[in-house]
């Protein structure tokens, strides 16, 4: 089992930034991958970003270059950095954790909320 706790989400201008955190309850090395999913109203969730226990990460294109994931260890926490953003940036950010050897078990963080408006 893995709790996530995300913080981090508001209201921001276009162009402004924003950082939100995900604390695991375990040590992020036995985590085989962690990733940030968002959902806007009337949409899927989709991949944001994701970073693995070794230290790879991937995006979105339509983040990409704009957002950044990194995580410090030693806190146990997965962020997620956040530039330029667009009204279409405008979503709850869930934290996914993966867990497994044979079987990948996922599990999710309540979500906080990302407004981009002027």
């Amino acid at each position: 089992q893995v709790q996530l706790v995300e913080s981090g989400g508001g209201l921001v201008q276009p162009g402004g930034s924003l950082r939100l955190s995900c604390a695991a309850s375990k040590n992020i090395f036995s985590i085989n991958a962690i990733g940030w999913y968002r959902q806007a109203p009337g949409k899927e969730r989709e991949l944001v970003a994701a970073i693995t226990s070794g230290g790879s990460s991937n995006y979105a294109d339509s983040v990409k270059g704009r957002f950044t994931i990194n995580r410090d260890n030693a806190k146990n926490t997965v962020y997620l950095l956040m530039n330029s953003l667009k009204p279409e940036d405008t979503a709850v950010y869930y934290c996914n954790a993966k867990v497994g050897n044979y079987t990948l078990y996922n599990y999710w963080g309540q979500g906080t909320q990302v407004t981009v408006s002027s």
